[in-house]
């Protein structure tokens, strides 16, 4: 039998976001090949829940609790504490956590706007700046951000949102330019409408007619965006800069009519 070459042995990683859904699974993936993963969130008691998981499966994860509030207190906080508990080095940072409230745009509050793009666009903004210099001086790293299908697909009440996801996209070939040269890339993944597994008799969600007329025909899971993660983040994906990666079942770039 041929041994399982694990893509991420004796790598380090952050991902923000990760007690549920999309961070969830791509903490699993993570280390499942080989990565000692931070899981970081805001709740204690699911992020005790997926470290067990892990650790059950035999890899290695610490939880790390932080709430991204936009502060860039907050993300250097985060690097700092993520950064001891992987023994001073993180070499893949994955800026995964956000929040999606949908009001039209003429009920959005100077609040809500300011919380929106606090959480998903400043709070990874610092976050990042905080962790690559640590990259560089140890040789390189990854970046890898989470965009949205509905940044190029518009979509009633989704403008606050998308917007926060197209600067994360934006950003992200920004920063391949100015940190690219200092050995870490950085890369990004549009989700497309992406659902966890429901258990048999649940109600449709919502979402998946969204995804009528698409080559997939149908939602994705988590599992489908960690797997471009795992990539991005190896040794396979190192001629790779500055690219967002569409994991979306062809919402944003086919149509497909029935007969």
């Amino acid at each position: 039998m041929t041994e399982r070459v694990h893509r991420l042995r004796d790598r380090t990683a952050l991902v923000t976001g990760a007690t549920s859904n999309i961070g969830q699974a791509i903490a699993e993936a993570f280390a499942a090949e080989g990565a000692h993963v931070v899981v970081s969130g805001r709740n204690e008691e699911r992020g005790a829940r997926v470290v067990a998981g892990i650790r059950a499966a035999g890899g290695r994860a610490d939880f790390v609790a932080a709430d991204l509030d936009g502060t860039a207190d907050a993300s250097r906080d985060l690097a700092e504490r993520a950064r001891e508990v992987l023994g001073g080095r993180i070499d893949i940072l994955v800026n995964n956590a956000g929040i999606y409230p949908a009001p039209s745009t003429v009920d959005t509050d100077e609040q809500m706007f300011d919380q929106v793009y606090g959480v998903n666009v400043k709070a990874p903004y610092f976050l990042t700046a905080a962790v690559v210099p640590g990259m560089t001086r140890s040789g390189g790293g990854v970046v890898i951000n989470l965009g949205s299908w509905i940044v190029r697909l518009g979509v009633p009440l989704g403008s606050l949102y998308s917007s926060t996801k197209g600067a994360m996209e934006t950003l992200t070939r920004a920063w391949a330019a100015e940190f690219g040269p200092l050995g870490v890339r950085v890369n990004a993944i549009s989700p497309g409408v992406i659902l966890p597994e429901t258990p048999d008799g649940a109600e449709p969600h919502a979402g998946r007619i969204m995804m009528k007329g698409t080559p997939a025909g149908e939602v994705g899971t988590p599992d489908a965006i960690a797997h471009a993660a795992v990539w991005l983040a190896s040794g396979e994906a190192e001629f790779v800069h500055g690219t967002v990666v569409d994991v979306d079942g062809g919402r944003t770039a086919v149509a497909v009519i029935a007969g």
